[in-house]
């Protein structure tokens, strides 16, 4: 590819020069890593996948082989370019917790698409690369199996945390990652040591228990898959502990103690709407599907879909209430999607007196499915 006179320049200019451009186009961490990882990452993750804990993501043991390192997934590529973009969440963001009569939402979900935002600017890197230096190229944005937290830790960009996520001394927990993979053989960055010391604020923050040791996490108890990965009903023992969290939760980020250098994200797409700050509940679980799909377009949001997003907004107003709470409920009972009529169920249990949901329920839904759905969820 390209004048076979052309003279490159030493690799590390190359990489300086990568660095640079990938600042200018808004990246605040860059990083190189090499393709190979250390063999107890591949350890963790075949141990992960074989102690049952990635729950229904059957996604990850069809593709632990391609997962395992940056080369299995591209032999070409001969080194991983790391970057990582800043969403650090406004003051107040975590307010709503709890709150009756609204939902809160992870605050990576608030604003524009990641994937949009962040791919863009890589694939602007990408065309970069390829057109100063004889190479090829490609991008991934939580778009194909790879690591990226332990990539990210190999480019020094950071350390993964008790709580498994990535923590940086210089953004706290809070930045998208994404990775070039690039046949240029670039010298690697040294990998960032760990600077949890004995602090555990992650692992007692999380509200189901997700997190039973340091550095192990079971996502069967995560809200954030809980609400975004898993597809069917939520276990009953755990539908209370989401509380009013209806995508995602930060719980174990937003208590790091390395936030406090964190600064505000200054890419304004990846800034939090501000209809999205205090959602209510009770509008939410009225949407059907076009409207889900406008009220949330561009974002992260719109990819989960109206029913499972509108199962966990029912499982919030169960466990949060609000006014107009019951009558939403109440005609949700017969929605299209079992998996709504199911949670509704669920929900209608919690807000009305025992004696009432047993008199409902016994007239609810005739018909031997919804006999399952309610036996599933009541």
């Amino acid at each position: 590819m390209g004048d076979d006179t052309f003279q490159q320049p030493p690799r590390t200019e190359i990489r300086q020069r990568i660095r640079e451009k990938a600042q200018e186009l808004g990246f605040d961490a860059v990083g190189f890593a090499p393709v190979h990882l250390a063999p107890e990452i591949r350890d963790h993750l075949n141990q992960f996948i074989d102690e049952g804990r990635h729950g229904d993501m059957d996604w990850m043991p069809a593709k632990a082989e391609r997962r395992r390192e940056p080369a299995a997934l591209w032999p070409d590529a001969n080194s991983v370019i790391a970057l990582g973009m800043v969403y650090t969440p406004e003051p107040g963001a975590f307010d709503t917790i709890g709150q009756a009569a609204v939902g809160h939402l992870s605050v990576y979900a608030r604003g524009r698409d990641y994937h949009d935002v962040v791919k863009k600017r890589m694939k602007a890197l990408g065309r970069w690369i390829c057109d100063e230096f004889p190479g090829n190229v490609k991008v991934f944005v939580d778009t194909a199996p790879v690591m990226e937290k332990p990539v990210a830790q190999a480019a020094g960009l950071g350390w993964q945390g008790k709580h498994t996520n990535l923590v940086s001394r210089e953004h706290g927990s809070w930045l998208f990652l994404g990775e070039v993979f690039t046949t240029l053989d670039l010298p690697p960055d040294a990998e960032q040591d760990d600077h949890c010391g004995s602090c555990r604020r992650c692992l007692d923050a999380c509200p189901t228990g997700a997190l039973p040791a340091p550095y192990r996490i079971d996502a069967r108890r995560c809200i954030s898959y809980l609400t975004i990965e898993h597809k069917g009903p939520i276990d009953r023992e755990l539908r209370p502990l989401i509380g009013n969290r209806i995508y995602g939760c930060d719980d174990c980020l937003a208590v790091c103690p390395w936030n406090k250098f964190a600064k505000a994200a200054p890419v304004a797409e990846l800034r939090g709407r501000e209809d999205l700050s205090a959602p209510d509940l009770v509008m939410l679980a009225g949407l059907q599907d076009a409207e889900f799909r406008a009220f949330f377009s561009r974002t992260a949001i719109k990819r989960l879909g109206r029913d499972r997003f509108v199962r966990n907004v029912l499982i919030a107003l169960g466990n949060v209430g609000g006014a107009g709470a019951l009558n939403v409920v109440q005609e949700r009972l017969t929605d299209e999607s079992p998996l709504v009529r199911g949670a509704a169920v669920w929900a209608l249990s919690r807000l009305v007196p025992a004696e009432t949901f047993a008199e409902i329920r016994s007239g609810l839904l005739p018909g031997e499915s919804d006999a399952d759905v309610i036996a599933e969820w009541s």
